[in-house]
Order: C-alpha cells, then structure tokens, then sequence
C-alpha cells in the first residue's frame, strides 16, 4: 500500500457475525443483508475523499467515424477544470485493453467504432462543472458506413472494424469480422436425416438484454506517495482489471492497489473494465483524488450487453418420438469489440443441443464485430440465447408428432452417462426428467384470480395491471414447460483457481477466523457463505470477513455460477489445513496424555477438538493461547478442462454441468396485446444447498431476469445508424414487483461427487429455461408461432 493515505469516506471493513452455529446447510442471514435494507449499506458510488476531483467521460455520438480532430483549449479553460485527457496523452506504450483480445481503445484513436465510446476525460472540482467541461471539447467527426448485422459484416466490401488482427483467433475465421467461430460435428447428419419422420426447422431471433443493475458504475482512484494508485470500486474480477490497468499505466501490478467497494449488481456487466483506467488516469495526471460515477444515461454506453442472435435450427425424431438429429446455426452480434465473445461462442455451441440425447449433431456458432454496442459476459453466457431456440424446437416437435410436450422432452432427457455433442461424458447427476416432472405435477393456480377479490375486478391480477386496461374481456391462460443446461466454471482449458487466506487466532479468549478472498461480493451472498464454510471446518463462531482486495491472490470472476464452486472451495481447503495445524498443536501439547489424539479421527467442533464419537479433547482456545496465529494462504483448481477442437468440436470442455426447468403460466390479453405471467415455478437441481434460503432467492432472482427478456427488456438499436435509442429505465423497462409473479421453487441435492460439497453453480440456470417458458404458455394461449423475444403486444396483435 502506500506509504500515507487518508481513508476515503466509504471505504470497505471487516464484516463480522458471531453465530452459535451458522454451518452450511443452514439458512444464516447475511451480514450485509440489513445494511442494504435500512439504506446505510456504503457502495462504490458513496464513496468520499477529501479534496476529491470529479471525472467526466466525453463520448461520441456517432457510431462510426474517423476523429479529424480534438479542440480542448475551451475545457481547458472553464473555471475549476483540472486536466482534460486525450488519446495522444495516454502514458504507456499499451493503449488498448480487453478480457481476452487487447481490442479495446482506452480512449478513440482516430477513430470510433460504436455508439458511446470514450473519446476524451475531464477532471474537475465539481461534477456539474466537469459534465460542462466535457461539453465545451469540440471533435470534428467523419462518419463512416456502419455495420450492424451478419449480411453487412461479411459482404465483399465490408469494412473492417479491425483491420490487421493478430489475435489467436484470427487465424482460423473465414472472415476478419467474425470475432471467433466454434464448430461441433458428431455422428452424420445427413444419415440420421433419413431416418426422421418428422423434420422441423425454425429461426429465431434474440434480443441484446442490459444487465440493468441500479448500482450504475462508480469508484475512487487516489494517487499514492509511491507513484502508484489506490483504487476502490465495483467490479467483479479485480485481479483481471489489475491485468489491464497497470500495462496502460505504465505501472507494475503492485503499484496498482484495488479495493473492492459497494457493488450494487453485476449479472456479467461488472467484468469487463468501464471507469477503472479512466479514474486512474486522471488521479495520477492531477495528483488528486478523482472519483466517477456514471448516471444511467452513461451506463447503458459503459458496459457491455448480452448478445442479441439470430438462431437457425434443424431437428428431426421419429414417429415414437426419438431425436435422430440436429442442426444449427448461431450467430451472435459481439458489437464493435470482443469483450467476452470467444467463450460466449465456445457456450453457445456446446450447449446448443440442450439437455436432450442426440447422437448426430451439426453446429456451428460464430460471434460478429459489427458498430453495435459491445457484447460480452451477461447471466446464462451463450446458454440463455440457445435454450430459447431449442425450446422452441421442442414445443414445436411434440406438436408435429401429437405428443405431450413435457412426456417429448422426458423420451430425450439426457441423464448421467449421456454424450454431449462434445464427446464429453455427463460423469454426475442430471435429473432432467425429474425436473419436469416436478414442475408439471405442482397443483396449477387458480383461473380467473381477479375474479376472487369479491366485488368487481381486482386489476393487478389483470394483464395491463394498475393501468386499468381490461377487466378480462378476451384473456386467455396459457402454459408452458422449458428445460435447460448451464455449465459452471471457467471452460475450454482455462486455468481457474481461487484463493482464500484464513487466520485464526485467540482474541479476547475465543478462538476467531479472518477470511480473505479477492472475490467479489456483488449481492451473490458469497460472504455469507464463506463465513458458513470457516463455521463448518473450524468449529468457531465468530467469523470475520476481510474486504476483498489484490493483497490477497485472484478468486476469479464473480461469474459463471463459479464463486461459491471456486472461491467456497478455496475456503473450505485453507480452512481444512488450518485445521490440521490446530490438531499439531494439540498433539504437541497434550498427545501424551490422550490416545486418541494420535489414533481418532478428529473434528472442531462448538469452540472444540472432538474425537468423530464426540468426546472432547480440548478448547480450540485453550490450545491457541500463546501460540502464533495461524495464518495460511492456498489456491484451488477444479479438475482441468481442455479447448474445443476448432474443426470438429470434440473435447472435455466444461467442468460441471447444472439444470433447471420451469412452467410458466401466462394470462394473455388477446385483443390488447398484454401479457400477466401468473407463476412461473421452477425445479433445480443444486447438488447441495450450502445456505437454503439464498439458494432459492438466487433461482427466483434468475427466473426474473428470464421473464424480462421474455417479455419486456430489449436495447433498441437502430439498424441504420447503430445508435442505441432507448439508454434509460424509461424505455428500457425491467420486471417491478407488480411484474414479478409467484415462483415456487423446488430444489433437488444430487451431490457431484467432484465439487466442495456436492455443490453445484446454481445462479444461471434458472435464467435459461424462464424465458422459453413463458414464451411457451403464449404460444399455448395465442396460438402464434411467436420467434422473436421479447414479445410486444403488437406481436400478438397483428399490428407489427
């Protein structure tokens, strides 16, 4: 750290709870749970320093142009303006950055390639006077033609968005703007087709979701006697943006010190870099503290989204209702930078087939650059956009051949032994048909509901709600059934570790464990849970949680359903070989006078070393009185994966596989258009619940997000222009509570005998198979083939 700083107002403590019990399995409230209830939680965007400046991002409003030229001498010249920043003084040699490929301008060069991108920063002593400063720089754009979809990317005389890549990817694409492309071949296609009775095809398209967390992007950079910098923000990876900060400033990685502050949602938006080189930038050129926060305008330009797709799918089954074959085609818009486009591609292929047995595959998927915004990491990574189009699929199977379609579904479920198109053999549980039969044989809800509330219509149970619109003229129900497959983990022979320091030592008499991760806290409950696990291993009751920061090794992304995997693993290790000093020292002081410290299986257990029958041998306290702490620091890998081959596909590329399904029931308003999702229930398997009551608020938290893209979330993009026409909560609508319907869930534990605990990454899945569902019970209730999501209402009205 620096030699000496003040302590920015906000900055993250030590979070402690003291629970007589509080292991895993048990439901233990989170310590930052009141916090954020009652408003007094500190995020990133609460964070004060004194003589603090205030950063400004200009942004083009163009989405592609070459700069002629930049004017800041009236910036410059306002009153209270510190510094205005530019390509031409970046310090270091590296000026770009990025997850996977360094594409990524820190600031344009010459050149802009989408809509938002940052073109100049202000630092100023007031924030209004810094958006002013922003507004005074003159840059004289020449707009270029856009590219904005496949036929636009890869025509002839298409321009290239990255002229001259060098990147590991560019060798083996057919065309400089595909970002990457995954093939996976297994079996003959064209052999099985012969053996289909029935033979459907479909296309779908994908809308591009916002992650739409309300914590906008926000952090403190303050510049360090060393010539280094402290910076306290939200994200959530810091040791990836210490990777890609310090080469563009020109600084080693120790001089760089991140701090993890308030983090009001990530759902994949918060891993790739946004504000953190620019604060950074602008602390280091004024020697001041600078702090940045986006409102909301600037957050739908300053992270990444989910990829919109177009999807094309062939299958094929026989009369009795079998899968011969399938075959598809993705392609996923990346936008004007890779971000996380690569592993969205390698997800998006391998899962494409869904949980289902087919033995004969054809896939291929491709990610785009184009002028779009940029697409990267967002809640179900490539899974979300194939499971809607195999569901789809499905649905529209079982109809052909007259089948029930959950009863088609279950004929196929894959189970554990299955094949994936891959070649990679499904080695724990996939309880695939039991999950939908769970959800089909839960009591449905009562029709007509707002027909119950006694004397006329009570509207929130209508489609249009509190807008008064109907009072059940022309609404019909609906139901549908969706399954799906999320892997967990880093994949395709990415080295993913975490690591955990643990302490334990005596204060005040009792025996008390500090845990420190560099993960992410970022509303997952992952605190909780490593408090829960230090309980379990080491038998105390006071926890103390250390804040996340790079003084401890990397934990990895807060991504992929990973954390508690990972991170839970890396915790559980460290706590397991700080035990085993404990017992060293017990056997060093009292072995002689107890067989059973050198013979018994023991156990810390209630403040306690205890034999595996119960008898205590001593106080955990007792035994550490005098003694040093015992402080250990350890990392934890996952068994290893391999890349996909780039020609056929084949190879174990995912770590572990996870599985939800859900049944939607929908109320539709066929004369209006509008859509009330009833229930929408939901089974999962999550091989062990460490905490019972976060578990089921992550699948309901999932399931909603599915429900947004269903029917209501789209960023609009203008296919001429490629400008973004609706970056607010305005126009960009989210599920509110008078959205969000009932979502019973139940959850299975079908222990994976290779993770900590049986566990299994259970964040993603259920934001899979909610969208299809819903998508499902409309179809059932319109009768419209419906393709597209989300649904607007003048999809189901003919009025398009």
């Amino acid at each position: 750290m620096a030699n000496t700083r003040t302590t920015p107002s906000g900055t993250p403590t030590n979070v402690s709870q003291k629970h007589a019990q509080g292991g895993i399995g048990e439901s233990t409230l989170r310590p930052d749970g009141t916090l954020k209830v009652t408003g007094e939680f500190a995020y990133s965007s609460d964070m004060w320093h004194e003589d603090m400046l205030w950063g400004q991002t200009l942004r083009s409003p163009v989405a592609h142009a070459e700069i002629a030229d930049i004017d800041i001498s009236e910036a410059l010249a306002l009153p209270g303006v510190y510094s205005v920043l530019t390509y031409a003084d970046l310090p270091a040699e590296m000026k770009n950055y990025g997850l996977e490929i360094q594409d990524t301008p820190v600031l344009a060069n010459g050149r802009v390639r989408h809509h938002g991108e940052p073109v100049a920063l202000v630092a100023a002593d007031h924030p209004e006077t810094a958006r002013r400063a922003a507004a005074k720089i003159k840059v004289d754009y020449r707009e270029l033609p856009v590219v904005t979809d496949e036929a636009s990317a890869l025509a002839p005389d298409a321009p290239l968005l990255h002229e001259g890549r060098d990147d590991h990817h560019a060798g083996h694409v057919p065309h400089p703007n595909i970002v990457h492309r995954q093939p996976i071949v297994r079996g003959n296609v064209e052999e099985a087709r012969k053996r289909a009775d029935v033979i459907v095809e479909g296309e779908y398209t994908f809308g591009m979701q916002d992650q739409a967390f309300l914590g906008p992007e926000s952090g403190l950079a303050v510049p360090g006697e060393d010539g280094g910098v402290d910076l306290y923000v939200a994200t959530q990876w810091l040791h990836s943006d210490l990777r890609q900060i310090a080469p563009v400033l020109g600084l080693p990685e120790e001089k760089v010190r991140m701090t993890l502050s308030g983090v009001g949602g990530a759902f994949g938006g918060r891993e790739d870099i946004s504000m953190q080189i620019h604060a950074c930038l602008l602390a280091l050129a004024t020697n001041k503290p600078v702090k940045m926060v986006y409102n909301r305008f600037e957050s739908f330009f300053g992270h990444v989204h989910r990829h919109p797709a177009k999807l094309y799918y062939e299958h094929g089954a026989t009369k009795d209702g079998k899968l011969t074959h399938m075959k598809c085609r993705i392609v996923l818009d990346g936008g004007a930078y890779a971000s996380a486009s690569p592993a969205v591609v390698g997800n998006a292929s391998s899962l494409s087939v869904g949980p289902y047995v087919v033995d004969d595959v054809d896939i291929e998927a491709v990610a785009l650059y184009t002028n779009n915004p940029p697409c990267g990491a967002m809640r179900g990574f490539g899974a979300v956009q194939a499971c809607f189009a195999y569901e789809a699929q499905m649905d529209r199977l079982a109809a052909k051949l007259g089948m029930d379609p959950v009863e088609f579904r279950q004929l196929n479920a894959m189970e554990q032994g299955t094949i994936m198109p891959t070649g990679q053999v499904v080695d724990s549980p996939a309880p695939v048909a039991e999950l939908l039969r769970r959800v089909k044989a839960r009591p449905l809800p009562p029709e007509r509901q707002w027909e119950t509330a006694g004397e006329g219509a009570d509207v929130r149970a209508l489609p249009g709600g509190l807008s008064n619109t109907t009072h059940g003229e022309g609404v019909v129900r609906g139901v549908g059934y969706a399954v799906g497959i999320k892997n967990v983990g880093f994949s395709e022979g990415f080295d993913d570790y975490s690591t955990a320091r643990v302490r334990l030592e005596v204060i005040g008499g009792e025996a008390v464990a500090m845990v420190h991760t560099a993960m992410a806290e970022v509303g997952q409950g992952g605190v909780t849970v490593h408090a829960q696990i230090a309980r379990t291993e080491l038998g105390v009751t006071h926890v103390t949680i250390h804040p996340a920061d790079t003084q401890v090794g990397s934990a990895g992304s807060t991504s992929a359903s990973r954390q508690t995997y990972m991170t839970g693993g890396a915790v559980k290790n460290t706590c397991e070989a700080v035990r085993e000093k404990v017992l060293e020292i017990g056997r060093r002081k009292n072995g002689s006078y107890h067989p059973a410290w050198a013979t018994a299986e023991l156990l810390l257990e209630g403040g306690k070393v205890v034999t595996d029958g119960g008898e205590v041998l001593a106080d955990i306290a007792e035994l550490l009185e005098g003694e040093e702490p015992i402080d250990l620091e350890l990392e934890f890998r996952h068994r290893p994966t391999v890349a996909f081959d780039l020609v056929t596909g084949q190879g174990d590329g995912h770590v572990q596989y996870t599985f939800a399904a859900h049944r939607a029931v929908v109320e539709v308003d066929t004369e209006l258009g509008l859509v009330k999702v009833v229930e929408l229930a939901c089974a999962q398997d999550v091989g062990k619940a460490l905490n019972p009551l976060s578990v089921v608020g992550q699948i309901q938290g999932g399931t909603t997000q599915g429900l947004g893209v269903a029917v209501m979330e789209e960023i609009i993009v203008d296919p001429k222009t490629a400008k973004v026409r609706n970056p607010s909560f305005t126009d960009y609508l989210i599920p509110t509570i008078l959205d969000t319907p009932s979502i019973p869930v139940d959850y299975l534990e079908l222990a994976d005998p290779n993770a900590p605990y049986g566990l299994r990454g259970l964040g993603e899945a259920p934001t899979l198979s909610s969208t299809p569902a819903v998508l499902a019970a409309i179809r059932a209730a319109t009768g419209l083939e419906l393709n597209k999501t989300p649904i607007r209402p003048e999809a189901l009205t003919g009025t398009l």
